[in-house]
């Protein structure tokens, strides 16, 4: 499986995803859209705003949270094929 996860160093939902992949042993290349423009013009490409964090998984977008709700973890474990033990 291919995960990038775009994030930013001030995000607090970003952080709590890269953990969650981090917890659950699942690999994952970071970009930071702060810091490579092409990276921010592609999340707002792909996904019509500026909003992280994104995952793009085996290239299908992803976004792992919802504002007021935070992450999605019971999404993120089906999309990552994740089982809880």
């Amino acid at each position: 499986m291919n995960v990038q996860v775009y994030t930013t160093a001030w995000c607090r939902d970003c952080r709590a995803a890269k953990q969650f992949l981090d917890a659950n042993g699942i690999a994952y290349t970071e970009v930071n859209v702060d810091t490579d423009p092409a990276a921010s013009a592609e999340v707002l490409r792909h996904v019509g705003k500026r909003a992280v964090p994104q995952l793009v998984i085996d290239g299908e977008w992803f976004q792992p949270y919802k504002p007021g709700r935070g992450l999605l973890f019971d999404e993120l474990r089906q999309r990552l094929g994740i089982v809880r033990g």
